[in-house]
């Protein structure tokens, strides 16, 4: 990905060394460039060893001190890195050295690589789904495109792509403020909502001020397209705004009927929608190519994934939903029906906060909850006398036993978490996991 003409010769640091920084250290190799990388993980660095027993150039495995990184042209930092308490912005301002991440150097790249577009979404909620879903309305349209960023695709891992090409890339706030030189042709604000706080000294203004940043590396150039209450009542994304006429999201046309479109239930799908919709017109797709790959995205695993039907009842796993704000409408997808609330939701983990704010609206959807984790008793108590049922499971095990027994014919099991995973599971995707391997051994038994 990264062309020996812009890379080869320099000098660059790379700290952590999990999936993207590894794509990271093998690019720059590969370029000619000298590595110097760090992670406090043994395991990490031996991954990074292996890789530079294959390289000629000056790549060591050390840690990052300002002598260590001093002349680098960046210190490539892995977006899980706290840069607001770590150490290396320390280290980064007394070599005098920037701190970037790898998207900064598919940046760099761009003007050395074959003539392409860059679409590049972020958001509180949603990135994920807006960004498959681009990325899927292109190539169902017989356009070449690629995945990357924050959707698990390191984007140096992967080859350029012929003239003509799309980069559809996720990226969350970590991410943007490690940019600053990605011009997109296409930014995309799907929403925001208090979120990672813990990364931003100055709280939700420094939060999204960050997301702002998209559009202003546009410099005034390409598309912006963004939702009505974060153009009209955020200020940082108001000022980046400014003197741009943006497409708002909720004012897009979309082509066809959502009750065709199985993956994109839910009035927060029409907003996802209707941001994949205003990109793939301005990149030249009819409404006959949009409408007819709104009913074949297949949709995301763990992002209200559809998983089997037992019983009567729809089994679907939305573990991606780590945040109350993102668990909202996974439940207000699943409306009452004749009156009966329908929804047996599994919620709980690693809180987030102790609120139900954007929760409430839809609690008249829910017909029993069963907690689990960590936040299980918190759950229970904000939840009791809210809704009809409270069972404190505390296991995912015991939580999909009692909603699968109490579930009916045309009832949802959800599991929208509404937590982070990190107090029974390694990330949402292994929580996700679970679900699944529970739900497959429920339909065995009813077979």
């Amino acid at each position: 990905m990264l062309p020996r003409a812009v890379f080869e010769g320099s000098r660059y640091a790379v700290l952590g060394l999990a999936r993207s920084g590894l794509a990271t250290v093998r690019a720059l190799c590969a370029a000619g460039a000298s590595v110097v990388a760090w992670d406090r993980n043994e395991s990490a660095r031996a991954d990074a060893e292996k890789i530079f027993a294959d390289t000629e150039g000056a790549c060591t495995v050390a840690e990052l001190t300002p002598d260590a990184v001093k002349g680098c042209k960046g210190i490539v930092v892995s977006p899980g890195v706290p840069i607001n308490r770590h150490p290396i912005a320390d280290i980064a301002r007394t070599a005098n050295v920037p701190l970037i991440g790898d998207i900064e150097l598919f940046a760099t790249a761009r003007k050395a690589l074959p003539a392409h577009g860059v679409v590049a979404i972020t958001g509180t909620n949603g990135k994920s789904t807006t960004t498959a879903l681009i990325h899927h309305l292109l190539d169902s349209a017989g356009r070449v495109a690629r995945l990357g960023g924050n959707i698990g695709i390191p984007i140096l891992g992967t080859e350029p792509l012929p003239d003509g090409g799309v980069y559809v890339l996720e990226l969350s706030s970590y991410q943007i403020d490690l940019t600053r030189s990605l011009e997109a042709d296409i930014a995309i604000l799907l929403n925001i909502s208090p979120d990672h706080l813990d990364r931003y000294d100055d709280g939700f203004s420094g939060y999204a001020a960050s997301k702002a940043r998209l559009f202003e590396l546009q410099h005034g150039h390409g598309l912006a397209i963004v939702d009505r209450h974060s153009l009209r009542q955020i200020e940082p994304v108001a000022r980046a705004l400014e003197g741009r006429a943006p497409v708002v999201i909720e004012d897009v046309s979309i082509p066809g009927d959502q009750a065709d479109w199985p993956a994109l239930q839910g009035p927060h799908n029409m907003g996802n929608a209707g941001a994949a919709v205003a990109a793939a017109r301005r990149m030249g797709l009819t409404d006959q190519q949009i409408a007819d790959g709104l009913k074949t995205f297949p949709g995301l695993p763990h992002r209200m994934e559809r998983v089997a039907t037992v019983g009567g009842a729809l089994f679907v796993n939305d573990s991606k939903a780590t945040n109350p704000a993102s668990a909202a409408p996974a439940l207000a997808a699943f409306p009452p029906v004749d009156g009966k609330p329908r929804v047996h939701w599994i919620v709980g983990g690693l809180p987030k906060g102790d609120s139900l704010a954007e929760i409430e609206p839809h609690l008249g959807n829910v017909a029993a909850a069963y907690t689990i984790g960590e936040a299980g008793p918190m759950f229970a108590q904000l939840l009791g006398g809210r809704v009809p049922k409270v069972v404190r499971a505390e296991l995912m095990a015991e939580a999909v036993r009692s909603a699968a027994a109490a579930a009916g014919e045309g009832d949802v099991v959800l599991l929208s978490p509404a937590c982070a995973s990190f107090d029974q599971f390694r990330d949402y995707e292994k929580r996700g996991e679970a679900f699944v391997s529970m739900v497959r051994s429920l339909e065995g038994d009813a077979s």
